[in-house]
């Protein structure tokens, strides 16, 4: 343990670490299965740095966030919290709050800087390294193939519109399977396919910044090609190794009961949710959503056997929550401070009639109104769409307006409140019959936010940008004592 680390974190069990009488209950009266994994997740760009040590190649990230304009502040991935060279510090404050899984993600263009090709032999060493001093500190590694880093020499070929992708993705695999196989045994392909395909070539405010619909689907289709073949890469040879991927699944709620509303929330959850579950769990996308956007694609990009691939049985799912939507056909009616503006209405291809609109709930810090019954429901559905798959929430938390105090800590219980409704949801699931086996917050540390730059602090360890500092906030110590007791005061 560094000198520095023992400086920046408290034993998170000591009583004047407690934050609240609830922290400090001496059991939990909400309990979950003593197997449930507790964990942390984070993503390689938004933490790493160093994007240009070591023989890393450059990213449709890196590229994205040095155009003027692009991201808040003119923000970069360099230097982020410094993970790459403070991992065992990070994980020496994972060790200390009692966390027993890591889902982090391996950035491509580390260890295949093309895309393909030649490895990296000092970026797997990095993520050697890594692996060592999770399973040393007796932590579970949970890898994510593919967290939007898109190696750029990729996105100059055409990117995840273009179907060579998903075999450079299952190329990425093979190397990783080779590298890391031995000690690794839960994988995830992807995270949130949605941002990398909608947000990224629909909406453009995410990289690569392109704002074409029919790429857009092409796109989504690769990803999930991608993921069926990775998959299959990944079990070779090793059947006990377990493979999902994870979904940022919403609600979609219509604003009224409508004819109309009804109708755009159809719509808009069809190129939210359904474009996703519809080939993983029935083997075929949506007719309604095909219908529905034949003015935009002829879904040519779909081939013979393509289908079959993405929907092999998954060994467990990830999800991912944060806020659901209320929408409407129109504004009309509506007050205007209840019409929110913005937002990521241009990734809902084929809605372009589609109007979010607030119930008025309170929010987090980057805007997201809070409103934990909407990962009852994505749970509730998930669990009758792709039945037995053991399920994680792989990410879930809040950004708040974090500041270090005059006593040296970040109180923070407006993010307490927020995981703690969350768990108790995840809890009310479970008794409901889902199959939840663990809990991953996001995020460990303070990072880049993609877009928002730096300005917004998901972490429940407070980083200090400067000095690169880590502090455990209340939260953090606050989810150190859920993890030990293995649940929340009744």
């Amino acid at each position: 343990m560094t000198q520095s680390h023992v400086s920046t974190v408290a034993d998170p069990t000591a009583d004047t670490n407690s934050v609240t009488d609830t922290a400090a209950s001496p059991e939990p009266g909400v309990r979950f299965p003593e197997a449930f994994v507790w964990g942390a997740s984070t993503a390689s760009f938004q933490i790493e740095g160093a994007t240009t040590a070591d023989g890393r190649g450059p990213s449709i990230w890196d590229t994205f966030s040095a155009t003027p304009g692009k991201v808040l502040n003119g923000d970069t991935g360099d230097p982020a919290v410094d993970h790459y060279r403070r991992y065992a510090e990070d994980v020496d404050i994972m060790q200390d709050l009692g966390i027993g899984a890591y889902r982090f993600s391996i950035a491509w263009p580390r260890v295949l800087p093309e895309g393909g090709g030649a490895v990296n032999q000092a970026g797997l060493d990095f993520y050697d390294r890594l692996l060592d001093r999770l399973l040393e500190a007796g932590i579970t590694p949970w890898p994510t193939l593919y967290h939007w880093d898109l190696p750029q020499a990729l996105e100059d070929r055409g990117g995840w519109p273009e179907r060579d992708t998903a075999y450079r993705f299952a190329e990425f695999a093979q190397v990783l399977r080779d590298a890391f196989g031995d000690r690794v045994r839960d994988w995830t392909t992807l995270n949130e396919p949605w941002c990398a395909a909608f947000l990224g070539y629909a909406d453009g405010v995410h990289a690569p910044g392109r704002r074409d619909p029919a790429a857009a689907l092409a796109a989504a289709h690769h990803l999930l090609l991608g993921h069926g073949l990775a998959a299959a890469v990944l079990r070779e040879g090793d059947t006990d190794r377990k493979v999902g991927l994870t979904l940022n699944q919403t609600t979609l709620r219509p604003y009224t009961t409508s004819p109309a509303d009804v109708a755009v929330a159809r719509r808009a959850d069809g190129v939210r949710n359904r474009v996703f579950t519809g080939p993983l769990f029935q083997g075929r996308y949506p007719a309604d959503m095909v219908d529905d956007l034949a003015g935009i694609s002829d879904f040519s990009f779909v081939r013979d056997g393509d289908l079959e691939l993405v929907s092999a049985p998954l060994d467990h799912l990830g999800v991912n929550y944060y806020t659901p939507h209320w929408v409407s056909a129109t504004a009309e009616g509506i007050d205007p401070s209840r019409v929110e503006s913005g937002g990521d209405a241009g990734a809902f291809v084929g809605c372009d009639d589609v109007v979010f609109v607030s119930q008025g709930l309170p929010r987090t810090g980057i805007g997201w109104e809070i409103d934990a019954t909407g990962m009852y429901e994505v749970l509730v559905r998930l669990a009758a769409e792709c039945p037995g798959v053991p399920m994680y929430v792989h990410e879930n938390g809040a950004a708040f307006e974090d500041e270090v105090g005059p006593d040296d800590r970040v109180h923070d219980p407006d993010r307490v409140a927020y995981i703690d409704a969350h768990l108790r949801i995840v809890h009310e699931a479970l008794k409901a019959g889902v199959p939840m086996h663990g809990y991953f917050v996001w995020s460990l540390l303070d990072n880049f936010e993609w877009a928002w730059g730096y300005s917004q602090r998901f972490g429940v360890v407070h980083v200090d940008y400067e000095t690169q500092r880590r502090r455990v906030k209340d939260s953090g110590r606050w989810y150190s004592d859920v993890v030990r007791k293995g649940g929340l005061p009744g």
